[in-house]
């Protein structure tokens, strides 16, 4: 994307977010930043070969998204090295960065905008930088929402398969099989389709922006978060509050799991989305509207406004019925939310 590109309306400034590149000890990082920039910032880091178009954009997509986040926030979709649209392909004897490395780039941007503590929403493994990075830099986060997270070293088989992916991208790019791995990755069963059904839209989308990875950008990436260390015993010290999400079907279920019986339970809620996979921001987005909500009311960032001409979400408290926030109707499973308006 080019740096020339132009604002356009709050409604559709998630398409039209201008491009920004920040240089760092590890190389340049792709910032696209959509919003007034003078609202709280909103920090985004995708999953695995994923950005911020097939990553977020079916929780931007969302109208109800869009009136309480476009319009409550500047939001800073990060792109891991290499996974911006357009990136040029990383040279393969470049040194791998470690997550420390990817953690400590987030500081670099902050530190460009003139940004001080902000809200971080991040999907897998980036989740895991997020919460590296509110570890490493306590004072600089406000709330961390974290999606289908993981915290621990990868288990044997995760880190086989990771291996047989680094073996695919070296030797075949982003070719279908490598595509099937990411997709099941991402998605339930449900939405990827089977013979006899055809893969929902989502997949389908989310095909076509794999086909523009860069095989060794991704490899990069990949052998990052497959180095990662066990970060589960710093998680008691995160005095920030952490609102989880995570798919009942996702292969990263247990691991956020035990994210949240590591973390401090005053300041930890968790919400699990049935029949959902990994990536609960494409697959159901919906489901993350009012949790988000209530949590971001506890700062006090979001405040439904009667008297103003600005949008006002549909799904502010006043505006909902009591039937309608049951845990059957939402087809969540709520765990309590200890944070404190």
């Amino acid at each position: 994307m080019a740096d020339d590109s132009v604002s356009v309306d709050m409604e559709t400034i998630y398409l039209g977010g201008k491009e920004h590149h920040v240089q760092t000890g590890c190389g340049s990082v792709s910032v696209i930043v959509c919003g007034d920039l003078d609202k709280p910032a909103l920090i985004t880091y995708p999953d695995l070969a994923l950005n911020h178009m097939s990553c977020f954009q079916g929780l931007f997509f969302c109208p109800e998204a869009a009136s309480f986040l476009l319009h409550n926030f500047c939001i800073y979709h990060i792109s891991p090295p290499g996974h911006e649209l357009g990136a040029a392909s990383i040279c393969l004897n470049d040194p791998v960065p470690s997550v420390d490395d990817l953690a400590d780039q987030i500081i670099k941007v902050l530190d460009y905008f003139g940004l001080d503590a902000v809200m971080c929403m991040g999907v897998t493994a980036g989740a895991y930088i997020l919460t590296l990075f509110a570890m490493k830099y306590r004072e600089r986060v406000l709330g961390l929402i974290l999606v289908s997270p993981v915290c621990k070293a990868p288990s044997w088989s995760e880190w086989f398969c990771n291996k047989v992916m680094s073996n695919l991208l070296y030797f075949y790019g982003m070719c279908g099989l490598l595509q099937e791995f990411l997709l099941q990755r991402y998605f339930s069963k449900e939405v990827r389709g089977s013979p006899e059904i055809p893969e929902s839209d989502i997949v389908q989308a989310c095909r076509r922006l794999l086909d523009e990875r860069k095989s060794m950008n991704v490899l990069h990436f990949l052998q990052a978060i497959n180095r990662r260390p066990d970060i589960s015993n710093g998680l008691k010290s995160l005095r920030c509050r952490t609102l989880i999400f995570v798919g009942d079907s996702s292969p990263f279920h247990s691991e956020a799991l035990h994210m949240t019986s590591k973390l401090d339970r005053r300041y930890c809620a968790l919400v699990e989305v049935q029949a959902c996979g990994s990536m609960v921001t494409e697959e159901q987005p919906h489901a993350m509207l009012i949790p988000m909500e209530y949590f971001f009311m506890g700062y006090g960032l979001y405040r439904p406004c009667q008297f103003s001409d600005s949008p006002r979400s549909p799904l502010s408290p006043s505006c909902i019925s009591p039937e309608l926030l049951s845990p059957e109707s939402m087809g969540l499973k709520l765990k309590p939310i200890k944070t404190r308006v």
